[in-house]
């Protein structure tokens, strides 16, 4: 009994896991290769849900404007999330009330962001635009197919660079005085202990974070959602929005499984390639 005593403690994280992931993930993957419409209707249709959406330029272009803006928000948060943590780490006075001032945005919910930036960017009484008027710079951000993404972009990198910061903060803070101790006697100058040893040393950390972060922003909904619904047009629309809008605008629920089993295909092949380039990294 007492062998056996350690599967009871993991069985409830085990059942919930179960519920929450690997029951919906499974049906999903059965649902997706009938029509079902939210009604009776369940007529098996085998790959056509599949054909459709991998022929379907809409699809692609969907799929295109996640990568967009996964891949420039992940790369933009996570960059200036470490510089901001390398010189917050070297600040003594008033560091305390630094770093509570820069995890601020993370305390806000997704929602509140998107009706918050609605507001700083609305063209008719936006304090942004209205600052941009008095130096002759004038574009309606969320009204444009040219501005829309770039903005969304900006405003995911204000609400979640906190997450990286406070991370590689805590990293960095964790680094043995010894080792730097050690490299200033040697003659190393800031610049050199920083990148030698400070991101060598956390390097493992740095990784973790790039993980999480291209995971989030791949699914992102929230900020989407509540700023442009995926317009103008179809230029901001993610996978996540482009999945709920054909599950519950057109009832099409087959069809809406089957975008979520592709795209999380997809996201696993990235992990496994993080995995790949990270075994290399530790080599």
């Amino acid at each position: 009994m007492s062998r056996h005593i350690g599967y009871l403690f993991i069985a409830p994280a085990f059942i919930i896991l179960f519920f929450t992931s690997i029951y919906p993930v499974a049906f999903s993957f059965y649902f997706s290769f009938f029509d079902w419409n939210w009604g009776n209707q369940e007529n098996f249709i085998g790959l056509d849900n599949y054909l459709f959406l991998l022929t379907d330029p809409e699809f692609w272009t969907v799929i295109y404007n996640t990568f967009v803006f996964a891949s420039v928000s992940c790369f933009l948060e996570v960059t200036i999330g470490i510089i901001l943590a390398i010189f917050v780490d070297r600040i003594v006075f008033c560091s305390t009330i630094i770093r509570t001032i820069l995890i601020l945005p993370l305390m806000v919910s997704g929602i509140i962001v998107s009706m918050i930036s609605k507001i700083m960017f609305n063209n008719l009484f936006g304090v942004i635009p209205y600052g941009l008027k008095q130096i002759d710079i004038r574009s309606s951000f969320f009204g444009s197919t040219e501005a829309a993404m770039p903005t969304l972009i900006g405003v995911d990198v204000w609400w979640q660079t906190s997450f990286v910061f406070i991370i590689i903060l805590a990293a960095l803070q964790g680094i043995p005085n010894d080792t730097v101790e050690a490299a200033k006697i040697d003659g190393a100058s800031e610049w050199d202990i920083t990148r030698f040893i400070r991101l060598p040393l956390i390097k493992p950390i740095i990784f973790l974070v790039i993980i999480f972060r291209s995971i989030d922003t791949l699914k992102i909904f929230d900020l989407v959602w509540g700023i442009t619904g995926g317009g103008p047009g179809i230029s901001t629309e993610v996978v996540q929005t482009y999945s709920y809008r054909m599950a519950f605008g057109f009832l099409e629920m087959s069809k809406s499984m089957t975008v979520m089993v592709i795209f999380s295909m997809v996201v696993f092949t990235l992990i496994l390639i993080y995995s790949k380039f990270e075994g290399k990294s530790d080599e």
